[in-house]
């Protein structure tokens, strides 16, 4: 199969490179023409993966045509920013048969599109999929043992992604719910801000573990509310990209969160990240369509108050622990 991959951030760059690793025809596509010829003449992409020595079969292209109009199977890994847009110019040269795979964890403001939901409205009649799970990009690159989830309603589609990335590192599980596995990969990038500027104002482990477990319940009780299957919080794409997103310096969210913490603004967090956190704009746009559907979610109710409102943290957690005491695991008892 020939295998194409959009974007040239660090997950992009690795799901190619194991691609390419197993024999399949692979092309990255990216915008910087020095960062190609960087991957083409070098094979390492410094920015984003300076530690990772790429296949030598790894083809890296500006060229959108050359991308497309071959491959069998098109990752697009590009931010939700530029999502659309990045289809848009590449839905010009596609064919008949290909496969389309979104593994960008946002939402799309205008409408409240999933990337999936880009993916099937742009490209009428295509079948699509969503690649998610803990899948830190810098050790899937160096090879760490790791699982992901390939969701589609089309078999076919989850076949030829377990085939094209299963690895002797890398372990590709299936899954028909994409509107949950999509959901899971989006709303864990909050959470994981909330737990980086737990870990900086040192509130302990067990504040750590509650937090966890209630953004656990928070997050899989408003997918429901949108039409996903709440087993699929229990698995990778859910509590697995969870705990990881939000326990591992690792993780660009919980950085921002960490230096949050330490009482850094957003802006110079931001900019010295270098890189995009999803869980920013995430938040904004969970917090007001939860507010729309009247769903419950105080953990995203306080980190917009932090963000958007600039309420002191101790104030915050302080509304929290006052608040009404519910159920414990969600769906076991009726909220009151």
């Amino acid at each position: 199969m020939k295998i194409t991959v959009l974007g040239g951030g660090s997950f992009g760059t690795a799901i190619a490179n194991i691609a390419s690793g197993n024999n399949c025809e692979t092309i990255l596509w990216l915008r910087d023409e020095a960062r190609a010829n960087e991957i083409n003449q070098e094979h390492v992409n410094r920015k984003y993966l300076p530690d990772t020595q790429l296949h030598q079969a790894l083809v890296a292209t500006t060229d959108m045509s050359e991308a497309i109009s071959d491959a069998d199977l098109i990752f697009v890994s590009v931010p939700s920013k530029s999502f659309r847009k990045v289809v848009q110019e590449a839905k010009k040269y596609q064919k008949p048969g290909q496969y389309w795979i979104s593994t960008t964890k946002g939402i799309e403001e205008s409408g409240f599109s999933l990337m999936s939901e880009i993916l099937t409205s742009e490209l009428e009649g295509r079948e699509v999929g969503v690649l998610s799970g803990p899948n830190l990009a810098k050790e899937v690159a160096k090879g760490c043992l790791t699982a992901t989830v390939i969701a589609s309603t089309c078999e076919d589609l989850r076949t030829k992604v377990q085939e094209v990335l299963s690895s002797a590192s890398f372990r590709v599980y299936a899954n028909t719910d994409m509107y949950g596995v999509e959901l899971g990969g989006a709303l864990k990038n909050i959470y994981a801000i909330i737990s980086g500027m737990a870990a900086a104002l040192e509130l302990g482990e067990n504040t750590k573990s509650m937090l966890i477990t209630r953004s656990l319940a928070e997050m899989s009780r408003f997918a429901v509310e949108l039409g996903a299957n709440p087993m699929t919080f229990l698995g990778l794409a859910g509590v697995g990209d969870l705990i990881v997103t939000c326990t591992s310096p690792l993780s660009r969210n919980y950085r921002v969160g960490y230096a949050l913490g330490k009482g850094e603004s957003l802006e110079e967090t931001v900019d010295n990240l270098g890189e995009v956190a999803e869980g920013v704009n995430t938040t904004r746009i969970i917090h007001l369509k939860a507010q729309e559907m009247q769903v419950e979610m105080p953990l995203v109710k306080g980190l917009y108050k932090i963000i958007y409102e600039k309420i002191p943290v101790e104030k915050v957690i302080t509304q929290l622990m006052l608040r009404d005491q519910n159920s414990d695991v969600e769906f076991v008892l009726p909220r009151t």
